[in-house]
């Protein structure tokens, strides 16, 4: 099995996903070093667990930002991905457009509560004003990030050009504190992104992300474990590091195991909970989402007693390691119930 460095979440628990994104994202940068960048200079940027204070929360109290939530293996996301970029290039700074490749980024997913891709949220003076989900066409596009234009209007940002001047200028009790009082464009439209965020700055302030994310990116899982762990003793039950926290977990127990015997202990004994617990967590670590979440659905189908509530219980940890809202583990919470009760 790889390693932590190459965990990710989104489409896939995929532990080769994060590497892949990252030469990715080693590729682009090499292409905006040769000129070859398709907008006007800071008119679409990177957004990462590691920027997102700075390049987003910040930024957005001199400009609007609008984040484009996608993966590579996202067909709806190669659709809306060029429009967005099309309108940041004519916007010429007006607004930016920040991409966030969720598979490189598990926490922002998390922390923004990513239900499905493509995703788009607008962030204005340090505030989530609005959002959608889906690929829109190019005129909708445009009607929607005129509402928010509009709402930047009324905070005083469209008319600003984008620069650090202006972002000192708001400082941190300015502007952002008055965004919360703007009301969100078209907030009660199908589709859109669902209120009640926290705001950007409080996503990932806890400094304890940051060391897991390194160690996880060094291959240290102790050290993630206990960065995440930090986190959860002061504040329990916070949803990413306990999303992380179940990531490690997952991957310390993977690594474990001899997947060859694993698989056919589990083909032998089909009502065994231990042996089905342990071939759905392989199951998501290659990527098999739903064939782990039904492996352990059956065995609770199958079984009684002891059995049946120890793959009940697999199955909550498992949960535990994708954003709450995850489609595919509310698809799976409601079948655990019917067969509950």
């Amino acid at each position: 099995m790889q390693q932590a460095r190459d965990f990710s979440l989104h489409g896939a628990v995929d532990l080769g996903a994060r590497q892949t994104a990252a030469q990715r994202r080693q590729q682009a940068s090499k292409t905006t070093a040769a000129g070859e960048q398709a907008g006007p200079a800071g008119s679409v940027i990177e957004v990462t667990d590691e920027n997102f204070n700075t390049e987003v929360a910040a930024r957005s109290r001199s400009v609007p930002v609008i984040l484009d939530l996608w993966a590579e293996w996202c067909g709806p996301c190669k659709q809306l991905g060029p429009v967005l970029e099309k309108l940041a290039a004519e916007a010429d700074g007006a607004w930016v457009l920040g991409k966030v490749d969720v598979d490189a980024n598990p926490q922002l997913s998390a922390a923004l509560q990513v239900q499905s891709i493509p995703m788009v949220v607008a962030v204005v003076g340090g505030q989530i004003v609005d959002g959608f989900m889906g690929a829109m066409p190019e005129s909708q596009v445009r009607e929607w990030i005129g509402q928010i234009m509009q709402a930047a209007e009324q905070l005083g940002l469209a008319a600003r050009p984008p620069g650090p001047e202006s972002a000192s200028a708001q400082g941190a009790d300015g502007i952002g504190e008055q965004a919360a009082d703007v009301p969100a464009p078209g907030s009660q439209a199908q589709g859109r992104a669902a209120p009640g965020r926290p705001g950007p700055d409080d996503l990932l302030a806890d400094p304890g992300f940051s060391r897991a994310q390194d160690a996880m990116e060094r291959g240290d899982l102790d050290g993630a474990a206990a960065a995440f762990e930090e986190i959860l003793a002061t504040s329990p039950g916070h949803p990413v590091a306990t999303m992380g926290l179940a990531q490690v977990e997952l991957i310390r127990r993977v690594n474990s195991y001899d997947q060859a015997k694993v698989r056919q202990d589990a083909q032998e004994n089909p009502d065994d909970a231990e042996a089905q617990a342990r071939a759905a967590d392989i199951d998501l670590a290659v990527g098999r989402i739903d064939a782990g979440f039904d492996r352990l659905l059956e065995t609770v189908r199958r079984t009684s007693g002891e059995e049946r509530n120890k793959a009940r219980l697999h199955l909550l940890s498992l949960f535990e390691a994708f954003p709450p809202r995850d489609s595919r583990v509310t698809k799976a919470r409601s079948r655990l119930s019917s067969l509950l009760f």
